[in-house]
């Protein structure tokens, strides 16, 4: 439980549905992730029988329709709550792969596939055996999606992809990544959305990218030379890319940003309990001034920000988000994430700095929210924009 909640309250944006499915979700992680949360990280890749197990369990893919074999649940308040459990749950990183394949590749699928691709991918998106990615990035683009540089030149019937992706999370584990993809010279118009798949020639996977933080969470570089991919498998029309990753990266800021919140609050909780026990000069460190103006602080902070992050994610449920308020949510909960982890680590003192301990993790995975789904700088610059400025 969240140290902004008083026990037993309950947030109004949740229904007892959700509550359910919460406790529900609580259990699969102390059964399924705990366990094997530490060995993740050390392989930096979770096991693919995380994503079978926790479609079987109703966790994965849940908006897939009935008839293709999913929950046909279509309320991403389900996709908050187990953001926030995973990061209650501290793995954050673990349950990454699966977030990217339910937040990320999933909405793509179903806003642009057509019948025969959700026969075709459907059934094993829902069921774990298919893992989606999501490439955007090149090494030479980052935030700028217009500057995308991947080529699919069309080739009788099919497309002949030369390029390469990178900092692609489920990059080794994907049998399924949706890419976008360059088929004209139009900075914008000139882009669209294919589907590569796992085994098809010409797709090469670089090593696992080792990261400094958010070890149990999969990433690669992805190359195409002279990839074949069926011409069946564009995602929508040619030319649309552009719109359709535009479309998408309000529920991915979103993501982030409900992620990078309870992952504060968890920082909090942990070190609310060590500053209660942890003694110097005879006294808990907890007591001191100093300790108490700094955890009151940051207390407030994230108090303030819980409270408009349940009210955006409603507005998102409605249908009533909009950029700036994606962007305004995902720069601020990722900047405050960074600086209540690293008061708590300060807090902690040496200890703080071991890995013995579960805030410096913590610590370290914060720092990457301040760059991908859109680096802060971008989101500031598009709210920004939004003033007239």
């Amino acid at each position: 439980m969240a140290i902004t909640l008083a026990p037993g309250a309950r947030r109004p944006l949740f229904d007892d549905v959700h509550d359910d499915y919460r406790e529900s979700f609580r259990r699969f992680l102390k059964a399924e992730v705990v366990p094997h949360h530490e060995q993740w990280q050390h392989d930096h890749i979770t096991s693919r029988e995380l994503y079978t197990k926790a479609a079987e369990h109703g966790f994965l893919a849940m908006a897939v329709p009935e008839e293709y074999g999913g929950s046909g649940v279509d309320d991403w308040r389900f996709n908050a709550v187990l953001s926030e459990e995973a990061a209650y749950a501290g793995v954050q990183s673990s349950w990454m792969g699966p977030n990217v394949h339910n937040d990320l590749g999933l909405p793509y699928l179903r806003a642009a596939a057509n019948e025969e691709q959700k026969e075709r991918w459907y059934p094993g998106v829902a069921s774990g055996e298919s893992i989606l990615a999501l490439a955007m990035t090149e090494p030479g683009t980052g935030s700028d999606l217009s500057a995308i540089s991947t080529k699919a030149k069309r080739d009788g019937d099919h497309y002949i992809v030369n390029g390469g992706k990178t900092f692609i999370s489920n990059g080794i584990n994907a049998d399924l990544v949706v890419t976008a993809v360059r088929t004209g010279d139009d900075p914008h118009r000139g882009l669209s959305m294919i589907v590569i798949e796992r085994g098809m020639d010409g797709f090469e996977r670089g090593n696992q990218i080792h990261k400094r933080g958010q070890h149990a969470n999969d990433t690669a570089e992805l190359f195409f030379n002279d990839c074949k991919v069926p011409v069946e498998n564009l995602l929508g029309e040619e030319g649309t890319g552009f719109a359709q990753l535009m479309a998408h990266l309000i529920p991915e800021r979103l993501g982030l940003a409900v992620s990078s919140i309870a992952c504060a609050e968890a920082a909090l909780d942990l070190t609310l309990d060590y500053v209660k026990e942890r003694k110097a000069f005879g006294k808990p460190i907890g007591s001191f001034q100093n300790s108490r103006f700094v955890l009151a602080d940051l207390h407030t902070k994230v108090t303030i920000t819980r409270a408009f992050m349940d009210q955006t994610i409603q507005k998102y449920v409605d249908g009533t988000c909009t950029v700036p308020e994606a962007a305004m949510a995902k720069f601020w909960t990722t900047d405050l994430l960074s600086e209540v982890t690293d008061a708590c680590v300060q807090l902690f003192g040496g200890y703080g700095y071991t890995t013995e301990y579960k805030i410096s993790e913590m610590w370290a995975d914060a720092r990457v929210n301040r760059i991908y789904a859109g680096t802060n700088e971008i989101m500031k610059e598009l709210v920004g924009r939004s003033l007239g400025l």
